[in-house]
């Protein structure tokens, strides 16, 4: 335990805290003397104990406010927090679909592909024949000139 000597409101008081508290210590003190003069200049004297009630009321509700306020950041942080979640859900939800969108458009065009090459081959068959059949006819109809 550490000792520190204080001074609050002319007199000298002796406290002890935690090893390495010492600082902090010294730091409230400050805190509550200041506010506690202040107090003094405003409302004049009208007596210690009652000055001392008054500043300490005072910081009480100081804490309380900061309090309130760091309760209300805290809501609005986990309001922000659900809305990012909602918002990267979407992201995601939004990417699945697409994927889903290019798979689907993957699949068509393979199919158009099997499609246009059944069609091509169909195509190339039909001309085979059509060459086919006219070459037969042009040989049919020499022959037949021929002949005669």
């Amino acid at each position: 335990m550490a000792n520190v000597n204080i001074k609050f409101n002319g007199k000298e008081f002796l406290l002890s805290c935690d090893d390495g508290q010492e600082e902090h210590l010294e730091e409230l003190s400050n805190l509550l003397s200041k506010k506690f003069e202040e107090l003094k200049s405003s409302l004049g004297n009208i007596g210690e104990n009652k000055l001392l009630l008054i500043t300490s009321i005072k910081i009480i509700d100081e804490y309380f406010e900061t309090m309130k306020k760091v309760d209300n950041k805290k809501k609005e942080l986990q309001l922000l927090k659900d809305k990012f979640l909602d918002l990267k859900k979407l992201v995601y939800q939004y990417k699945d679909e697409k994927e889903s969108e290019i798979q689907t458009l993957v699949n068509e065009h393979e199919k158009l592909k099997k499609e246009i090459n059944k069609i091509h081959e169909n195509y190339s068959k039909i001309i085979e024949n059509t060459t086919k059949q006219i070459d037969d006819f042009v040989e049919k109809i020499s022959t037949e000139n021929s002949v005669q």
